[in-house]
């Protein structure tokens, strides 16, 4: 069956209602983009009447949104035009105008999460609230599987409840992720949207940035395995004393007792260094009075290689409270010189990100901050990483590199 000309609708839309013919053409022009109307999607139709709409477009709102359903209801789209003229739509076009953007746009993602519809994150991939053309190319098709299985009843809701399973959704988002795709030359999403944060990172800090980390490039495109040797051991050694019955014994001002120095193969210094980056930047140890006890998290650590790997090679490129981006940066260039086999002082640092003076302190700061961690988890001697501490460089500067890009709060 052929798909409705949007021309052809408009002009039959004029003869019938002209009064909504003008109102439906803007709205379908918003909507589709001039792309043929077989290419929207329920989320597009979504965003246009309870984001777009409301947000962006001028005039009697109510109307336009009306004159849109007369216009999808000829095209036989009529699951759309129900959307255009629902109680949802009514109710968030009012809470815009009565309450201001913040309240509709609240009321917008609520009645968005209920559609079902919107991709949810999944181990592979945490969707960024400022997304690049290949992203939103992933979450558009991701959301439009997720549509069809919903109508098609693929996925059904559980008794009860009026969406399918979280679980069911994350299943089916993870397979449309990373299953090969004709559409894509046999490459799937997952590959695309990394390979376009990458990029991103690569380019986005200045020249000298971008000529230190164009090699990375390439060396991050695929995971960081853990290495074969042995690794983190004063980790592990830490988080299995946490979980002996009453935990790791602190003196009174929280140290570690001398009956836990006394039995580890580590110094005192090295275990402090240890602890404090498990407990702050991990939330493997907690305090309890006097007590260290591994937490649930460092309990899942222990039973899971590759988490543990994962969490430790994050941790090492994890902001500290309060810290700015700038120390984060300083960092980021320290692990791609020492991966490289470079010096990583302050001077070649601040070659990199381009530093005023009175920021030097700054970058002291976060250099001193890495090596403490590099140091806590044994990967680096005589001030150069090791083997393994370079396979983890790696991993923390691809993690960095591909999380999600969000807006920042300045409240």
């Amino acid at each position: 069956m052929p798909a409705p000309d949007v021309a052809a609708l408009l002009s039959e839309l004029e003869r019938s209602e002209p009064a909504s013919a003008e109102h439906a053409r803007s709205a379908i022009d918003w909507l589709t983009g001039g792309e043929p109307l077989e290419t929207i999607t329920q989320l597009n139709v979504c965003e246009f009447l309870w984001y777009t709409l409301p947000c962006k477009v001028t005039g009697d709102r109510a109307a336009i949104a009306r004159a849109l359903g007369r216009l999808l209801r000829l095209g036989g789209l009529e699951r759309y035009a129900a959307l255009c003229s629902s109680s949802t739509t009514t109710h968030i076009l009012r809470t815009y105008a009565r309450l201001g953007e913040d309240a509709g746009t609240a009321a917008y993602q609520s009645a968005l999460d209920a559609t079902g519809v919107l991709p949810p994150d999944v181990p592979e991939l945490r969707w960024s609230s400022i997304m690049g053309p290949e992203e939103l190319g992933a979450h558009g098709a991701c959301s439009a599987a997720l549509e069809l299985a919903i109508v098609s009843g693929e996925l059904v809701p559980a008794p009860g409840e009026s969406l399918p399973s979280a679980e069911g959704r994350r299943r089916l988002t993870s397979r449309w992720l990373t299953a090969p795709r004709p559409e894509l030359g046999g490459d799937n999403w997952l590959h695309r949207v990394q390979g376009e944060r990458l990029n991103r990172w690569v380019l986005g800090r200045g020249t000298a940035w971008r000529e230190l980390a164009q090699p990375f490039e390439v060396r991050l495109h695929a995971p960081i395995p853990a290495p074969r040797e042995a690794h983190l051991d004063a980790l592990r050694w830490l988080l299995e004393a946490g979980l002996r019955t009453g935990g790791i014994p602190l003196t009174q001002r929280h140290n570690l007792a001398r009956s836990v120095l006394a039995e580890s193969p580590w110094s005192g210094a090295e275990l402090a260094a240890v602890r404090e980056v498990a407990q702050d930047q991990m939330g493997a140890l907690r305090r309890t009075g006097r007590r260290l006890v591994t937490t649930q998290a460092g309990e899942r650590l222990l039973g899971d290689a590759d988490l543990l790997w994962e969490t430790v090679t994050a941790a090492l490129l994890a902001p500290e409270s309060g810290e700015n981006g700038f120390r984060a940066s300083a960092r980021e260039v320290a692990l791609m010189l020492l991966a490289d086999g470079a010096p990583a002082d302050r001077d070649h640092v601040a070659a990199v990100i381009d530093c005023t003076e009175w920021q030097t302190a700054e970058v002291d700061a976060s250099l001193n901050e890495l090596g403490k961690r590099l140091d806590a988890f044994g990967l680096r001697a005589g001030g150069r990483l090791t083997a393994a501490g370079r396979s983890a460089a790696l991993a923390a500067l691809r993690g960095h590199a591909l999380r999600p890009r969000q807006y920042v709060n300045m409240t």
